[in-house]
Protein backbone atom coordinates (compact mmCIF):
# COMPACT_ATOMS: atom_id res chain seq x y z
CA UNK A 1 0.00 0.00 0.00
CA UNK A 2 1.68 3.38 -1.05
CA UNK A 3 -0.02 6.26 0.68
CA UNK A 4 0.27 8.99 3.30
CA UNK A 5 -1.49 10.30 6.30
CA UNK A 6 -2.60 13.81 6.45
CA UNK A 7 -2.51 15.24 9.47
CA UNK A 8 -3.83 18.43 8.64
CA UNK A 9 -7.16 16.68 7.50
CA UNK A 10 -10.37 16.91 9.75
CA UNK A 11 -10.37 12.71 8.71
CA UNK A 12 -9.26 10.90 12.00
CA UNK A 13 -5.87 9.12 11.13
CA UNK A 14 -7.47 5.61 11.47
CA UNK A 15 -10.44 6.82 9.32
CA UNK A 16 -7.25 7.72 6.81
CA UNK A 17 -6.04 4.26 6.94
CA UNK A 18 -9.50 2.62 6.49
CA UNK A 19 -10.34 4.90 3.45
CA UNK A 20 -6.94 4.24 2.26
CA UNK A 21 -7.32 0.07 2.26
CA UNK A 22 -10.74 -0.17 1.18
CA UNK A 23 -10.05 2.12 -1.79
CA UNK A 24 -6.78 -0.55 -2.73
CA UNK A 25 -9.92 -3.03 -2.47
CA UNK A 26 -11.77 -0.76 -4.72
CA UNK A 27 -9.28 -0.89 -7.07
CA UNK A 28 -8.20 -4.41 -7.10
CA UNK A 29 -4.84 -3.44 -5.78
CA UNK A 30 -5.80 -5.74 -2.96
CA UNK A 31 -7.67 -9.11 -3.25
CA UNK A 32 -9.57 -12.00 -0.88
CA UNK A 33 -6.55 -13.85 0.56
CA UNK A 34 -3.69 -10.81 0.34
CA UNK A 35 -2.19 -10.54 3.63
CA UNK A 36 -1.78 -6.80 5.10
CA UNK A 37 1.00 -4.98 6.64
CA UNK A 38 1.36 -5.73 10.25
CA UNK A 39 0.31 -2.97 12.95
CA UNK A 40 3.85 -2.66 14.03
CA UNK A 41 4.77 -2.02 10.00
CA UNK A 42 2.19 0.69 9.31
CA UNK A 43 3.09 2.42 13.09
CA UNK A 44 6.57 2.43 11.36
CA UNK A 45 5.92 3.34 7.77
CA UNK A 46 3.19 5.74 8.52
CA UNK A 47 4.55 7.16 12.16
CA UNK A 48 0.97 5.83 13.59
CA UNK A 49 0.30 5.19 17.47
CA UNK A 50 -0.64 1.18 17.68
CA UNK A 51 -3.88 2.56 19.05
CA UNK A 52 -4.59 3.95 15.49
CA UNK A 53 -3.81 1.19 13.36
CA UNK A 54 -5.61 -1.54 15.61
CA UNK A 55 -8.53 0.54 15.62
CA UNK A 56 -8.33 0.85 11.74
CA UNK A 57 -7.94 -2.88 11.34
CA UNK A 58 -11.03 -3.29 13.76
CA UNK A 59 -13.10 -1.37 11.98
CA UNK A 60 -12.23 -3.06 8.51
CA UNK A 61 -12.85 -6.22 10.63
CA UNK A 62 -16.33 -5.48 11.84
CA UNK A 63 -17.24 -4.73 8.58
CA UNK A 64 -15.88 -8.31 6.94
CA UNK A 65 -13.74 -6.73 4.75
CA UNK A 66 -10.58 -8.50 6.60
CA UNK A 67 -9.81 -11.25 9.06
CA UNK A 68 -7.26 -11.83 11.41
CA UNK A 69 -5.03 -15.26 11.89
CA UNK A 70 -3.97 -15.90 15.03
CA UNK A 71 0.16 -15.85 15.15
CA UNK A 72 -0.31 -14.71 11.42
CA UNK A 73 -1.67 -11.64 11.10
CA UNK A 74 -4.32 -9.45 8.96
CA UNK A 75 -5.51 -11.14 5.78
CA UNK A 76 -8.26 -9.44 2.99
CA UNK A 77 -11.63 -11.61 4.20
CA UNK A 78 -13.13 -11.97 0.78
CA UNK A 79 -13.98 -9.68 -2.44
CA UNK A 80 -17.38 -8.42 -1.38
CA UNK A 81 -17.44 -4.78 -2.33
CA UNK A 82 -19.52 -2.39 -0.69
CA UNK A 83 -22.01 0.25 -2.53
CA UNK A 84 -23.92 3.33 -1.14
CA UNK A 85 -27.62 3.90 -2.82
CA UNK A 86 -28.42 7.23 -1.46
CA UNK A 87 -32.48 8.20 -2.34
CA UNK A 88 -34.81 11.08 -1.41
CA UNK A 89 -37.39 9.21 0.09
CA UNK A 90 -38.96 5.57 0.10
CA UNK A 91 -41.97 5.43 -1.73
CA UNK A 92 -43.40 3.02 -3.74
CA UNK A 93 -42.08 3.63 -7.05
CA UNK A 94 -38.38 3.70 -5.31
CA UNK A 95 -39.18 0.59 -3.77
CA UNK A 96 -39.55 -0.57 -7.55
CA UNK A 97 -36.13 1.01 -8.05
CA UNK A 98 -34.29 -0.13 -5.07
CA UNK A 99 -35.48 -4.15 -5.74
CA UNK A 100 -34.02 -3.89 -9.53
CA UNK A 101 -31.04 -2.29 -8.38
CA UNK A 102 -30.23 -5.25 -6.05
CA UNK A 103 -31.43 -7.83 -7.76
CA UNK A 104 -29.38 -7.28 -10.73
CA UNK A 105 -25.68 -7.14 -8.53
CA UNK A 106 -23.18 -9.38 -8.44
CA UNK A 107 -23.41 -11.60 -5.20
CA UNK A 108 -20.53 -9.59 -3.65
CA UNK A 109 -21.83 -6.64 -3.41
CA UNK A 110 -23.66 -5.05 -0.85
CA UNK A 111 -25.57 -2.12 -0.54
CA UNK A 112 -25.98 0.33 2.15
CA UNK A 113 -29.62 2.37 1.51
CA UNK A 114 -29.45 5.83 3.02
CA UNK A 115 -32.33 8.65 2.48
CA UNK A 116 -31.73 12.39 2.59
CA UNK A 117 -34.84 13.85 2.64
CA UNK A 118 -34.07 16.88 0.63
CA UNK A 119 -32.35 18.30 3.29
CA UNK A 120 -29.21 19.46 2.62
CA UNK A 121 -27.86 18.86 6.27
CA UNK A 122 -28.48 15.21 6.05
CA UNK A 123 -27.06 14.71 2.57
CA UNK A 124 -23.51 16.46 3.53
CA UNK A 125 -23.73 14.30 6.44
CA UNK A 126 -24.04 11.09 4.80
CA UNK A 127 -21.86 12.11 1.95
CA UNK A 128 -19.30 12.70 4.13
CA UNK A 129 -19.18 10.01 6.08
CA UNK A 130 -19.09 7.88 3.74
CA UNK A 131 -16.30 9.00 1.57
CA UNK A 132 -13.76 6.10 1.09
CA UNK A 133 -15.87 3.41 2.39
CA UNK A 134 -17.14 2.07 -0.97
CA UNK A 135 -16.78 0.88 -4.03
CA UNK A 136 -19.46 2.94 -5.64
CA UNK A 137 -21.98 5.87 -4.91
CA UNK A 138 -25.33 6.15 -6.61
CA UNK A 139 -26.93 9.32 -5.95
CA UNK A 140 -30.18 10.53 -6.32
CA UNK A 141 -29.59 14.35 -6.25
CA UNK A 142 -31.44 17.28 -5.47
CA UNK A 143 -32.61 21.06 -6.14
CA UNK A 144 -29.69 22.91 -3.86
CA UNK A 145 -26.61 24.66 -5.20
CA UNK A 146 -24.59 22.72 -2.66
CA UNK A 147 -25.19 19.54 -3.75
CA UNK A 148 -22.71 19.78 -6.78
CA UNK A 149 -19.91 20.80 -4.33
CA UNK A 150 -20.43 18.16 -1.50
CA UNK A 151 -19.80 15.66 -4.15
CA UNK A 152 -16.76 16.81 -5.65
CA UNK A 153 -14.63 14.70 -4.17
CA UNK A 154 -15.78 11.68 -5.25
CA UNK A 155 -14.05 10.40 -8.09
CA UNK A 156 -16.21 10.59 -11.23
CA UNK A 157 -15.13 7.18 -12.17
CA UNK A 158 -17.18 5.75 -9.02
CA UNK A 159 -20.21 8.36 -8.50
CA UNK A 160 -23.63 7.37 -10.92
CA UNK A 161 -26.11 10.26 -10.52
CA UNK A 162 -29.88 8.78 -11.00
CA UNK A 163 -33.23 10.33 -11.51
CA UNK A 164 -33.04 13.96 -12.33
CA UNK A 165 -30.40 16.03 -14.31
CA UNK A 166 -30.05 18.80 -11.59
CA UNK A 167 -26.45 20.55 -10.71
CA UNK A 168 -24.91 17.20 -12.99
CA UNK A 169 -21.18 18.03 -14.55
CA UNK A 170 -20.61 16.63 -18.24
CA UNK A 171 -17.66 14.32 -16.72
CA UNK A 172 -20.40 12.89 -14.33
CA UNK A 173 -21.73 9.16 -15.03
CA UNK A 174 -25.52 9.11 -14.68
CA UNK A 175 -28.81 7.58 -15.46
CA UNK A 176 -31.98 10.34 -15.48
CA UNK A 177 -35.33 10.15 -16.40
CA UNK A 178 -36.19 13.43 -18.78
CA UNK A 179 -39.09 15.70 -16.60
CA UNK A 180 -39.01 18.21 -19.63
CA UNK A 181 -39.33 17.36 -23.40
CA UNK A 182 -40.27 14.01 -22.87
CA UNK A 183 -42.95 14.47 -20.59
CA UNK A 184 -44.56 17.30 -23.63
CA UNK A 185 -44.17 14.01 -26.00
CA UNK A 186 -46.18 11.50 -23.42
CA UNK A 187 -48.65 14.40 -22.73
CA UNK A 188 -49.01 14.54 -27.05
CA UNK A 189 -49.74 11.52 -27.16
CA UNK A 190 -52.83 11.49 -24.45
CA UNK A 191 -54.33 14.09 -26.79
CA UNK A 192 -57.43 12.04 -27.53
CA UNK A 193 -58.16 10.98 -24.42
CA UNK A 194 -57.71 14.79 -23.05
CA UNK A 195 -60.27 15.97 -26.04
CA UNK A 196 -63.09 14.45 -23.96
CA UNK A 197 -62.68 16.97 -21.17
CA UNK A 198 -63.21 21.03 -21.45
CA UNK A 199 -60.35 21.52 -19.14
CA UNK A 200 -56.63 20.17 -18.16
CA UNK A 201 -55.60 20.85 -14.76
CA UNK A 202 -52.18 20.64 -13.32
CA UNK A 203 -52.04 19.88 -9.61
CA UNK A 204 -48.60 20.86 -8.54
CA UNK A 205 -49.04 21.49 -4.83
CA UNK A 206 -46.29 23.34 -2.93
CA UNK A 207 -44.95 20.30 -0.91
CA UNK A 208 -44.00 18.70 -4.00
CA UNK A 209 -40.37 18.26 -4.59
CA UNK A 210 -41.26 17.39 -8.46
CA UNK A 211 -39.06 19.27 -11.22
CA UNK A 212 -40.37 22.29 -11.96
CA UNK A 213 -39.40 21.97 -15.83
CA UNK A 214 -42.76 19.68 -15.56
CA UNK A 215 -45.14 23.00 -15.05
CA UNK A 216 -42.78 25.04 -18.03
CA UNK A 217 -43.59 22.00 -20.35
CA UNK A 218 -47.13 21.75 -19.13
CA UNK A 219 -47.99 25.48 -19.88
CA UNK A 220 -46.32 24.32 -23.56
CA UNK A 221 -48.16 21.52 -24.46
CA UNK A 222 -51.58 22.94 -23.57
CA UNK A 223 -51.34 26.36 -25.63
CA UNK A 224 -49.97 24.31 -28.82
CA UNK A 225 -52.58 21.93 -28.18
CA UNK A 226 -55.48 24.51 -27.62
CA UNK A 227 -56.95 23.37 -24.43
CA UNK A 228 -58.19 25.96 -21.46
CA UNK A 229 -55.80 24.66 -18.52
CA UNK A 230 -54.91 25.73 -15.23
CA UNK A 231 -52.56 25.20 -12.33
CA UNK A 232 -53.83 24.43 -8.59
CA UNK A 233 -50.74 24.70 -6.07
CA UNK A 234 -52.54 24.54 -3.01
CA UNK A 235 -54.30 21.48 -2.03
CA UNK A 236 -57.24 23.07 -0.02
CA UNK A 237 -57.86 24.55 -3.85
CA UNK A 238 -58.21 20.92 -5.04
CA UNK A 239 -62.06 20.53 -5.70
CA UNK A 240 -63.09 18.50 -8.73
CA UNK A 241 -65.77 19.06 -11.41
CA UNK A 242 -67.41 17.63 -14.01
CA UNK A 243 -65.50 17.60 -17.57
CA UNK A 244 -61.95 18.42 -16.33
CA UNK A 245 -58.79 16.65 -16.49
CA UNK A 246 -56.27 16.57 -13.70
CA UNK A 247 -52.72 15.56 -14.03
CA UNK A 248 -50.97 15.04 -10.49
CA UNK A 249 -47.53 14.87 -9.45
CA UNK A 250 -48.07 13.61 -6.09
CA UNK A 251 -49.98 10.23 -5.02
CA UNK A 252 -51.21 12.79 -2.10
CA UNK A 253 -53.52 14.33 -5.02
CA UNK A 254 -55.16 10.98 -6.04
CA UNK A 255 -56.74 10.25 -2.87
CA UNK A 256 -58.08 13.09 -2.43
CA UNK A 257 -59.16 12.66 -6.05
CA UNK A 258 -61.56 9.34 -5.66
CA UNK A 259 -62.27 10.83 -2.20
CA UNK A 260 -64.16 13.13 -4.06
CA UNK A 261 -65.46 11.20 -7.14
CA UNK A 262 -67.17 9.07 -4.94
CA UNK A 263 -68.90 11.95 -2.83
CA UNK A 264 -69.72 13.18 -6.22
CA UNK A 265 -70.58 10.34 -7.81
CA UNK A 266 -68.90 10.64 -10.65
CA UNK A 267 -67.08 8.21 -12.98
CA UNK A 268 -63.03 8.45 -13.50
CA UNK A 269 -62.54 8.42 -17.36
CA UNK A 270 -66.09 9.83 -18.23
CA UNK A 271 -67.27 12.54 -15.93
CA UNK A 272 -63.67 13.25 -14.75
CA UNK A 273 -59.94 12.11 -16.05
CA UNK A 274 -56.67 11.32 -13.70
CA UNK A 275 -53.63 10.93 -15.27
CA UNK A 276 -50.92 9.78 -12.07
CA UNK A 277 -46.92 10.73 -12.59
CA UNK A 278 -44.90 8.07 -11.46
CA UNK A 279 -45.98 4.17 -12.25
CA UNK A 280 -46.31 1.97 -8.95
CA UNK A 281 -47.35 -1.55 -8.83
CA UNK A 282 -50.47 -0.80 -7.28
CA UNK A 283 -51.81 1.46 -9.65
CA UNK A 284 -52.99 -0.67 -12.61
CA UNK A 285 -55.84 -2.13 -9.44
CA UNK A 286 -56.64 1.07 -7.78
CA UNK A 287 -60.51 1.67 -8.94
CA UNK A 288 -60.55 0.68 -12.46
CA UNK A 289 -56.77 1.29 -13.29
CA UNK A 290 -55.33 4.60 -12.88
CA UNK A 291 -53.39 6.26 -16.22
CA UNK A 292 -49.70 7.16 -15.84
CA UNK A 293 -47.18 8.88 -17.06
CA UNK A 294 -43.70 7.18 -15.91
CA UNK A 295 -39.99 6.41 -16.52
CA UNK A 296 -39.46 2.59 -16.23
CA UNK A 297 -37.65 2.28 -12.50
CA UNK A 298 -37.15 -1.04 -13.09
CA UNK A 299 -35.09 -0.48 -15.73
CA UNK A 300 -33.72 2.82 -14.06
CA UNK A 301 -32.96 0.40 -11.46
CA UNK A 302 -30.71 -2.47 -13.59
CA UNK A 303 -28.71 0.57 -15.28
CA UNK A 304 -27.73 1.98 -11.87
CA UNK A 305 -26.58 -2.05 -11.26
CA UNK A 306 -24.83 -2.41 -14.85
CA UNK A 307 -22.41 0.57 -13.24
CA UNK A 308 -21.57 -0.99 -10.45
CA UNK A 309 -20.86 -4.49 -11.91
CA UNK A 310 -18.82 -2.90 -15.53
CA UNK A 311 -15.71 -0.70 -15.59
CA UNK A 312 -17.80 1.39 -18.32
CA UNK A 313 -18.62 5.40 -18.72
CA UNK A 314 -23.15 5.34 -18.45
CA UNK A 315 -24.34 8.58 -19.70
CA UNK A 316 -28.09 7.78 -20.54
CA UNK A 317 -31.75 8.64 -20.19
CA UNK A 318 -34.47 6.85 -19.63
CA UNK A 319 -37.79 7.55 -21.56
CA UNK A 320 -40.50 8.17 -20.04
CA UNK A 321 -44.04 6.77 -20.87
CA UNK A 322 -47.58 6.88 -21.36
CA UNK A 323 -50.20 3.71 -19.29
CA UNK A 324 -53.52 4.43 -20.47
CA UNK A 325 -56.40 3.14 -18.08
CA UNK A 326 -59.76 3.81 -17.07
CA UNK A 327 -59.38 7.20 -15.06
CA UNK A 328 -58.60 9.19 -18.08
Amino acid sequence: MNFEININSETPKYQQLVNAINNELANNRLTSGDALPSVNAVCKSLQLSRDTVFKAYSVLKEHGVIESVPNKGYYVANETRKVLLLLDTFKAYKEVLYHSFVNNLPENVITDIQFHHYNIDNFKTIINNSKGKYYKYVVMTFDNKEVAEVLSDIDDSKLLLIDWNVHAKKNNNFVFQDFGKSFYTTLKEATPAFQKYKKIILVYPTFTHHPIETVKYFKSYCKEAGFNFDIITNPKEFIIKKNEAYISVSDRVLGFFLEQCRSNNYEPGTDVGFLSYNETPMKQFIYKGISVISTDFKVLGAKAASFVSEEARIQEYIPTKLILRDSL
